[in-house]
């Protein structure tokens, strides 16, 4: 094979496959890309031999938080409970329901855990999806399963602010969290995340101690400021709820909502709301507390660099807060922070490694696709390659409602561009013309561009919203391999995984 240097690559040459080459066009540009991540800037010799390949592991076609849950069951479709339980999961490995998709289908199949109501992203769809699976399978007796991991121990640290990013009249109330490490020990690279434990929201603690005639209890006050979820009672609180509730059309809509029942009323209810809405369910106070799931820490991904803001944190964290039922609804931890919290009260946290991260050789492009709070990283990324000197090209795809109040950390982002830190910078609104844009649409418009940047070794990263954007997003890449490299949609998608496992797709989507 007969190595040709594309024009514009630095000293070390990418081999690529010569057009008179015995392949198809898709098996070129696959087997182009391949070598293109081995060997895209590296200061390898021609003749390297390739590392040996790692051992065998077990797959998981269903791990792919792009593919529908219909299509993910049916990849799973043969396979044993533990897998098509996983593939029910939302495929994220957030840690917000105290697993991993993985692990979580194993405790439920092994009867460790009870709950099929803790993935969040997933959802009640998920949630419908497990009871199905774990309805139709026989019973067997109960084995050792893989069991939530430990928690880290949170060090303190010092809230500092939390200025606005997004301008009057825009739509979203979207933060800039600065916080002080010093003196805890802490330390992260760009691509990791921060683990905060905030306490619930005071006046809703209040309001439930009031609704169950507590006011005067400081150790229930306690447990449930701080150590329980209100905000997000389990199925079992649902099925306690219904076993006490002496009015049997609360009794019934108690259990529609513990089902998951489409339409089971009221959707999205914390704990206040099922007190409220159902005064004939009160079971005792202690069992009640019991059923409630313990208050897990919030995961933010980091927005800044060590290097470039030692000694602190950084964090761009969009608030939850949303008027239903008659009063405010609260995000637990992203209120905190925005309203709450006080540099003289210190928080506990901890950092989150992450498989998010630059590549090794800072000559190799890159791609950045986050928009909305999914700039987090890529901040983080765009910080810490303007420190070091990194002169390789970088590519930043960014969108929201409005340019005008919703351009996140713009003049940064204008600075890097005028430094050549930022390479490449494009935009989509969805608001501000006739039309939605958005950034799929960009990388549609670009996709002769970002082919090349591929075939160059380009490392693609993804962060944000995983229900639609990264959808979204998967199949314009899709499409662009389609497009500009001559493959099906079958090839799209083998070249696709083909860049997650040789490290050049990274997704970090929630």
């Amino acid at each position: 094979m007969n190595a040709i240097l594309p024009p514009g690559l630095g000293p070390a040459p990418v081999p690529l496959i010569p057009e008179s080459a015995p392949f198809s066009a898709a098996q070129r540009a696959w087997l182009n890309g391949f070598l293109a991540g081995l060997y895209g800037g590296a200061a390898a010799a021609a003749n390297a031999s390739p590392a040996p390949p790692p051992p065998p592991a077990e797959e998981f076609p269903w791990h792919d938080p792009s593919l529908d849950l219909d299509e993910r069951l049916k990849l799973a479709e043969g396979q044993a409970l533990p897998r098509r339980l996983m593939a029910a999961m939302a495929q994220l490995d957030c840690g917000q329901c105290g697993y991993v998709c993985q692990s979580y289908g194993e405790a439920l199949a092994s009867g460790a855990e009870t709950s099929t109501a803790l993935c969040v992203p997933g959802a009640k769809a998920t949630q419908k999806a497990l009871k199905g699976l774990l309805a139709e399978a026989p019973a067997a007796a109960p084995k050792p399963a893989a069991m939530p991991p430990a928690a880290k121990v949170g060090r303190e640290i010092r809230f500092v602010a939390a200025h606005r990013l997004t301008g009057p009249g825009s739509a979203k109330d979207v933060r800039h969290v600065v916080l002080d490490l010093a003196d805890s020990g802490l330390a992260y690279e760009p691509g990791d995340s921060l683990s905060i434990a905030a306490e619930n929201d005071p006046a809703l603690v209040e309001a439930v101690l009031a609704v169950l005639g507590a006011t005067e209890d400081a150790a229930l006050r306690e447990e449930l400021a701080r150590r329980r979820d209100i905000a997000r009672p389990l199925d079992r609180t649902l099925d306690l709820l219904a076993g006490a509730a002496r009015h049997p059309p609360h009794a019934g809509a108690l259990r529609a909502l513990a089902d998951g029942e489409d339409g089971a009323e009221p959707g999205d209810a914390d704990l206040l709301d099922l007190l409220t809405a159902f005064p004939s369910s009160r079971p005792p106070i202690a069992d009640l507390v019991t059923s409630l799931p313990l208050l897990k820490p919030r995961l933010y991904s980091i927005a800044s660099s060590p290097i470039a803001c030692p000694g602190r944190v950084e964090l761009c964290v969009g608030v939850v807060r949303a008027e239903r039922r008659g009063r405010l609804r609260d995000g637990v931890a992203s209120c905190h922070l925005a309203f709450r919290a006080d540099p003289s009260v210190p928080l506990s946290a901890s950092v989150q490694t992450s498989h998010f991260r630059l590549p090794s050789d800072p000559a190799t492009p890159v791609l950045m696709i986050g928009p909305g709070t999914g700039i987090a990283p890529f901040r983080a990324f765009l910080q810490h390659r303007e420190a070091m000197g990194a002169k390789g090209r970088s590519w930043l795809f960014f969108g929201d409602q409005r340019a005008a109040t919703d351009f996140l950390f713009a003049e940064e982002i204008g600075a890097w561009q005028a430094k050549g830190t930022l390479s490449r910078l494009s935009l989509a609104w969805s608001r501000d013309g006739r039309d939605k844009v958005y950034v799929q649409h960009r990388m549609a418009e670009a996709a002769a561009d970002l082919w090349r940047w591929l075939q160059d070794g380009a490392h693609l990263y993804v962060c944000g919203d995983a229900s639609r954007m990264a959808k979204d997003v998967d199949a314009a890449l899709r499409g662009i391999a389609m497009s500009e490299g001559g493959m099906s949609a079958d090839q799209a998608r083998d070249w696709i995984v083909a860049l997650a496992r040789q490290g050049r797709y990274q997704r970090d989507v929630y």
